[in-house]
């Protein structure tokens, strides 16, 4: 599979990210570009953190959420890739 080529004012993509900006996981300048993730092959638009490293992914369980309103997330395991769109 080719990378796509990364341009300057374009970080390198870390192995673990979370879209949650409490996580320590957050890398905010990523996510000024769109990142796109793939998951056994196929783009998930669904995913809140992945770890490529580990080979997971997590998303939302349905509209189910926690006691402050934050989704319920589930672990999904398979191969992970992440890119810039």
């Amino acid at each position: 599979m080719n990378e796509p080529i990364q341009t300057p004012q374009q970080p390198a993509l870390p192995d673990r990210l979370s879209i949650d900006p409490r996580s320590p996981h957050h890398v905010a300048a990523v996510f000024e570009h769109d990142v796109g993730i793939t998951f056994n092959g196929k783009e998930r638009t669904d995913v809140d953190e992945y770890c490529i490293s580990e080979g997971w992914i997590k998303v939302p369980a349905g509209k189910a959420v926690d006691r402050r309103g934050n989704p319920m997330l589930i672990k999904l395991k398979g191969v992970v890739t992440a890119f810039y769109k």
